[in-house]
Order: structure tokens, then C-alpha cells, then sequence
């Protein structure tokens, strides 16, 4: 069974905004076993949206769209959709007392206007929305469904979880699709690809292994197809090869697999030092806090975190983190003698057991023979010892600065996993 995504709406086109309910409906379709076969995007007009629609039918059993179901006038979509299925427009009570509701519940008055919300194609099932005022759509024909959803993303997702996926289920029962992801940090693709090799050369015909790269960070994902009618290929039985599969990965690349589904890598992290009761710092240069950024965007990071330090100037260096004079005139700001002071520094001046320290040139300029952009220096220490590391990025100073931010955060979980 194949489904295709159709967004409308002209903000789409101009690059106003992105794109984020396609990936999502992807993920959830996949799920259920529905191969996405093709994602378009039309403009707010007549012609455009019919174009639209029925170029998305040659090449799929599902259409979902969205956008364009709002009160304004530049919303077209209900009306166009009611010419295609040739459908008078109804007007819905239980649909606008459903509305009023909504605006009661936000303490808002309701405007004159959203009647016509409450106002749908006769042939659609409607879809009704609890969390706005755009109503869903689902119609039938000739063996393809049609469904017509708000662009807002939390009213799409709210009538996909509740109305569109468990409709498709009972009209379109697929073979199961399970999936398993591991995360990785430390490599790229290719070089995982070849310590992988002769893992994916063992995989069965119905298992396969993505890569899927990432700033920094690789996720790798085994997809088991199911088949109710083929031996060893039920969910719950992928659900086993993959969970078994999944263990394998995990032994082949233990010092590059930070964590698994959606996890991050500073949650990963704040993990292990709760757990180890450490409390963890960072003195940051090149950076200019976006490590502290990542930590702190985890909740309850406080209970592990109690801040950092930032010193861009050689004086700060000095004066807060105890980095010598002579170190900085000799070896520069930016070299291993000076990163493994600041991070031993940090760690009296913050009060910690762990701290990490980054110095680097992020560009675009500033660079010297021996120390082009993107090279940064990383270190970690506690009371015991220390150790860091080069890295050499490229000339973009935002890709530098959170390449750095992956790499030096992944250094630490190694380091308190005693892996360095």
C-alpha cells in the first residue's frame, strides 16, 4: 500500500516556512506498513491543488494534503476539493458547536467568520478537530482515499493519531514494518560502513540497515519487512531478529553508540553523570557557550550542571581558569597545553569532578599555517587525569561550532564511560 504527501500552501514554495509535517507523517505511515512513495508541495490556487491531487493519485492508494483549511480568504482548499469530487458545501451544527467549544475552552471570542468552518464538502467524512477550527476531510473514490488535513502541525498530528491512522488500519491492513535505530557520534558514514561490512553481508533479504547522517552524528537504522503469510516474519518475530540484530551493532561499535530511538546525546549524558552523582562543567572559548546551551536544554540539568565558564580573551583565560601566561605565549590560545589548563581549571573554579574545555579558531578567519579555521582543541579532566583532543573542521564557523559542540560532548561520555 503507498501513500502520497501533498502540502499546500504558497509559505511552502517561497521557503516562508519548513516543511515539518511530511517527515512526520512519513515516520507514522511506515509504522504502519504504508510505503510512502512520493511527498509535492502546489500553491494556493484552483488549478494548482487539482494538478496537485491528481498527480498524486496516478502514483499512490492514499492522498493525505495539507494547508490551506483556514477562514481566511486565501484558503481554498475546502472549495476546490468539493468541485473535485463534484460535492455541494454543507453546512455542519455539530461541527460548529465542536468549534465553539474550542473557543470557550481558550477563553476567546469566537469571530462571525468562522462559521464557515462549520461549512464542508457533502461527500467528505469529516474529521473533527478538538484542538482548532479546521476540520479534517476523508473521502472515497474509485479505490483511492483522499484526505485533507490543517497544515498547523499539532492539529494535524492530533487528527492523524486519532481519526486518519487508525481509519487507514481498518481499510488498508498492511504487512508490519519494525524498526530499531542506534546513535552514533565520533564517525562518519563511510568509515562505520566499512567496520559494518560483513555485518550487512549476514543480514537477511527482508532486514536492511540505513545510514542516515547527520551533523556529527550518524543514526543507523535496521527496518524489518513483515509478511503474515511467510515463517519468521510476523511483528513480534521481527521485533526479536531485530531486538538480537540491534545487540550485534551494539557490540561491534561500542565506543561510537551514544544511544538509541530518539534519545540525545546530552540527555545520554546528564544519564551517566546522575548516575555516577558527578557534577560536570565547561569552560568554552571557540564555542561561546553553545556546549552549556546543549547541557541545559535537557530538563533537570541542574542537578548535574552548575554552569560554565566563557573566556574568549587571553586575560579571562588566565584570570578565571588559571591558565599561565607563558602557556598562552608560547603554545597560543589555541593548543593542548593551554585546553588541558583550562579544563583542570574549571574544575576549582566551578566546583566540579568533570569538566571540558574547547579552544579553536570557528572561522571564517584567523587561521595560521600550522593552525588553519576549524581547528580546535578539546580536553576533559578530572581530579585523576586528563586527556584531548585535535579536530580539524572546515571554514563555516556555525558547522564548526556545533561539530565541536558533538565531538567534545561525546568525548566526555566516553571519558566517563572509561572508554579514553
Amino acid at each position: 500500500m503507498t501513500a502520497h504527501l501533498l502540502t499546500i500552501g504558497d509559505e511552502i514554495l517561497i521557503g516562508q516556512i519548513v516543511d515539518t509535517n511530511s517527515s512526520w507523517m512519513s515516520r507514522q505511515l511506515n509504522l504502519q506498513g504504508i510505503q510512502v512513495t512520493g511527498k509535492s508541495s502546489v500553491g494556493d490556487t484552483r488549478a494548482a491543488i487539482i494538478d496537485g491531487i491528481k498527480n498524486a493519485a496516478a502514483k499512490a492508494d492514499i492522498i493525505i494534503m495539507t494547508g490551506g483549511l483556514g477562514p481566511t480568504k486565501d484558503d481554498i482548499t475546502k472549495k476546490t476539493l468539493a468541485e473535485f469530487f463534484d460535492s455541494d458545501m454543507q453546512f455542519h451544527q455539530e461541527v460548529f458547536d465542536l468549534i465553539a467549544a474550542y473557543f470557550t475552552k481558550v477563553g476567546r471570542k469566537m469571530p462571525e467568520s468562522i462559521r464557515d468552518q462549520a461549512t464542508l464538502p457533502s461527500k467528505a467524512t469529516i474529521l473533527h478537530n478538538k484542538v482548532g477550527t479546521a476540520s479534517g476531510m476523508w473521502f472515497d473514490q474509485e479505490n483511492k482515499v483522499y484526505i485533507s488535513l490543517p497544515g498547523v502541525p499539532f492539529e494535524m498530528e492530533y487528527l492523524m493519531q486519532r481519526e486518519v491512522l487508525p481509519r487507514i488500519k481498518d481499510k488498508f491492513p498492511g504487512n508490519p514494518i519494525v524498526h530499531r535505530t542506534l546513535l552514533t557520534a565520533g564517525e562518519g558514514e563511510s568509515a562505520i560502513a566499512q567496520r559494518l561490512d560483513v555485518f550487512e553481508d549476514t543480514l537477511p533479504e527482508h532486514i536492511k540497515l540505513a545510514y542516515l547522517p547527520s551533523l556529527g552524528q550518524v543514526r543507523l537504522r535496521l527496518s524489518g519487512f513483515g509478511d503474515a503469510t511467510v515463517a519468521g516474519r510476523t511483528e513480534a518475530e521481527l521485533q526479536e531478529q531485530l531486538d538480537q540484530l540491534k545487540q550485534t551493532l551494539l557490540n561491534l561499535l561500542p565506543d561510537l553508540v551514544y544511544g538509541q530511538e530518539e534519545e540525545s546525546l546530552p540527555k545520554v549524558i546528564g544519564n551517566i553523570l546522575l548516575a555516577q552523582g558527578k557534577q560536570f562543567g565547561t569552560a568554552e572559548s571557540c564555542t561561546g557557550g553553545y556546549v552549556s546551551h546543549l547541557i541545559t536544554s535537557i530538563p533537570g540539568s541542574s542537578r548535574y550542571f552548575p554552569g560554565t565558564v566563557v573566556t574568549y580573551a587571553y586575560e579571562l583565560k588566565t584570570k578565571l581558569l588559571g591558565v599561565r601566561p607563558e602557556t598562552l605565549l608560547k603554545e597560543g590560545a589555541v593548543s593542548e597545553a593551554t585546553v588541558r589548563e583550562m579544563a583542570e581549571g574549571a574544575l576549582d573554579t566551578l566546583g566540579v569532578d568533570v569538566a571540558l574545555a574547547i579552544s579553536g579558531i570557528a572561522g571564517p578567519d584567523g587561521g595560521l599555517p600550522d593552525k588553519p579555521v576549524g581547528t580546535v582543541w578539546i580536553a576533559v579532566a578530572d581530579r585523576h587525569r586528563t586527556i584531548a583532543e585535535k579536530h580539524i573542521f572546515g571554514r563555516d564557523r556555525l558547522k564548526n561550532i556545533q561539530l565541536t559542540g558533538i565531538y567534545g560532548l561525546n568525548l566526555v561520555r566516553r571519558f566517563l564511560l572509561g572508554m579514553v
